[in-house]
């Protein structure tokens, strides 16, 4: 699973970084950090200061939790400054972790973070609905917001997962090179959620 499909600003990073370390599926979960690099992703680099100042929360917390996502990679110090007006910055665009795992302490810790990203998700569409009527008329009307029921083998996901990807990737760089965007081009986050629903049943066979 991958989570936070936004390119990070100010110059090119690793793509992903794969979490597998439980300890650190753990770590990641909890709603301030992930805030966190989701928005050193999008508007990063930045201080402890300046994060309070984007969250919401006090200079204190963001520094101890910005510490606690250097310690598992997934963010580090950026060059300048020094103490709390150090500035940060995320290591890579995205986040993954396992979608499976023999490991049990692995499995549940991968499954509690998905937990977490998707209400984290649900969260963020809810507040984008609330303020969508102050959207100019195009973007309402190019604003997606939907659900397809589809019947695919296992092999047929994993296919169409790999060709939404290669639809998105040209768009990826627009984000670290402002250059590169169209004249009105804004920030739009692209959920995926694809999922067997097992509140249907199934058809019996003849």
């Amino acid at each position: 699973m991958s989570e936070n499909r936004e390119a990070q600003a100010g110059g090119e990073r690793p793509r992903s970084i794969r979490l597998t370390d439980p300890r650190a599926l753990r770590a990641y979960a909890h709603p301030l950090r992930m805030s966190l690099v989701g928005l050193l992703r999008s508007s990063g680099p930045f201080t402890a200061t300046r994060a309070a100042e984007l969250t919401g929360e006090s200079v204190a917390s963001c520094s101890y939790h910005l510490r606690i996502l250097a310690k598992y990679g997934l963010v580090e110090e950026a060059p300048g400054g020094r103490g709390r007006e150090k500035p940060w910055r995320a290591t890579a665009r995205y986040t993954e972790w396992p979608d499976h795992s023999e490991d049990a302490t692995v499995a549940e810790a991968a499954d509690a973070l998905s937990a977490a990203v998707i209400e984290r998700y649900f969260e963020r569409v809810t507040r984008a609905l609330e303020n969508r009527h102050r959207l100019p008329r195009e973007w309402r009307e190019a604003e997606e917001f939907g659900d397809s029921l589809l019947h695919l083998t296992p092999e047929e996901l994993t296919d169409l997962g790999e060709r939404i990807d290669e639809l998105l990737r040209p768009y990826e760089a627009r984000t670290s090179d402002p250059s590169l965007r169209p004249a009105g081009a804004r920030p739009v986050s692209v959920l995926r959620i694809a999922y067997l629903d097992q509140e249907i049943p199934e058809s019996e066979e003849e």
